[in-house]
């Protein structure tokens, strides 16, 4: 049974920080790509950013550039993703997501089947200004 436990999150001043958490079980860690989705009120669910595990790439929106950073543990089967500088508009429900590498990042940028990946439960996060 494949589960991802997302832990984190939670209300924050814009230019705070917060870090988010997914652990996996039930697949093997290194043949899938883990990310997070975000939706805000009102607005369609959107990649954030992800990382492969299977080579260690990884993939950022435009907009979370130079102030997120996801990284992954193999150790706990885990990947966190640091989020510094936050603005309002990051305020959202965050999803973390796994999908076999063959997809890899593309399928967090781009269109997907949402289908062919494991989802764990949403976690909010809220800035204010």
């Amino acid at each position: 049974d494949v589960q991802l436990q997302a832990s984190g999150g939670g209300l924050v001043r814009s230019g705070g920080s917060l870090r988010l958490s997914c652990t996996a079980s039930g697949i093997r860690f290194d043949d899938y790509a883990m990310g997070w989705f975000r939706q805000a009120p009102g607005k369609e669910r959107e990649g954030v950013v992800s990382i492969n595990n299977s080579d260690g790439t990884s993939w950022y929106e435009d907009s979370v550039k130079g102030r997120f950073t996801i990284s992954a543990d193999n150790n706990d089967n885990t990947v966190y993703l640091q989020m510094n500088s936050l603005k309002p508009e990051d305020t959202a429900i965050y999803f973390c997501a796994a999908v076999s590498a063959i997809f890899g990042n593309d399928w967090f940028s781009a269109p997907r089947n949402d289908r062919f990946g494991y989802w764990g439960r949403g976690t909010l996060v809220t800035v204010s200004s």
